[in-house]
Parts: C-alpha cells; sequence; structure tokens
C-alpha cells in the first residue's frame, strides 16, 4: 500500500515498454512477418538502453 504513489525508474519504464513491444511482436508474428520484424527491433533497441542504464 505504501508503494502506491512510488515513482518508477526509468529502467522500470523501459522494461515495461520492452515487454509490450515483445507481446505485439509475438502477436504479428503469425500474421505479418515485415512487421513483427520491425517490433523485434525495437524491443532489441530498448533492451539495449536498459543494459546501459545497468552497466552505468
Amino acid at each position: 500500500m505504501f508503494g502506491l504513489f512510488k515513482k518508477k525508474t526509468k529502467a522500470e519504464k523501459l522494461q515495461e515498454k520492452y515487454n509490450k513491444l515483445m507481446k505485439e511482436w509475438h502477436q504479428l508474428s503469425s500474421i505479418n512477418r515485415s512487421e513483427s520484424d520491425k517490433k523485434y527491433q525495437e524491443a532489441n533497441a530498448v533492451l539495449d538502453e536498459i543494459e546501459s542504464l545497468k552497466t552505468v
């Protein structure tokens, strides 16, 4: 209950964005291959950003 108003860190926000993109990628993988590839690239870019935050 006390974490109700806790602000999310940048890493947490990026992790949520990554999870959302991977979910969209998975849904598109059986429908539209080129769009799913774009989502996968976006997700990888977000993952790289998360990794760079962890190393700093």
